[in-house]
């Protein structure tokens, strides 16, 4: 980001870093409230993507889901996914991470992105 961050997803603590340049301590930007289902919560968070204005796109690998947390945001919101696992058109199967094209269109709208989804 603009402040040189580093954004972490801490798979074992159910929560996303930021890690300001020079920082000692990490501050909480998605999840960090244990591990569930809720919109303050992660399962397994894996990638991460951080637009412009300081979104976060998280994704919610335990509960098969893509998670948006604006900056600043106590809670996030459910953006793809989040109807359990499965092959329908409104499920995903495991996601891993954001794939390196998601791009953002001028009002910062996520205007793609690549899954790749977990085969058992």
């Amino acid at each position: 980001d603009r402040d040189h961050s580093m954004y972490v997803s801490d798979q074992g603590n159910a929560r996303v870093m930021k890690w300001v340049e020079g920082a000692k301590q990490g501050i909480v930007v998605a999840g960090g409230q244990g591990e569930g289902n809720g919109l303050t919560q992660l399962s397994n968070p894996r990638g991460v993507v951080v637009d412009q204005l300081g979104t976060v796109y998280v994704v919610d690998w335990g509960n098969h889901r893509i998670m948006r947390w604006p900056k600043g945001a106590t809670q996030g919101s459910v953006i793809v996914g989040g109807n359990g696992q499965g092959g329908q058109s409104n499920q995903l199967n495991g996601p891993i991470e954001l794939g390196y094209s998601v791009q953002f269109t001028k009002l910062n709208a996520l205007s793609d992105t690549e899954l790749r989804n977990h085969k058992s």
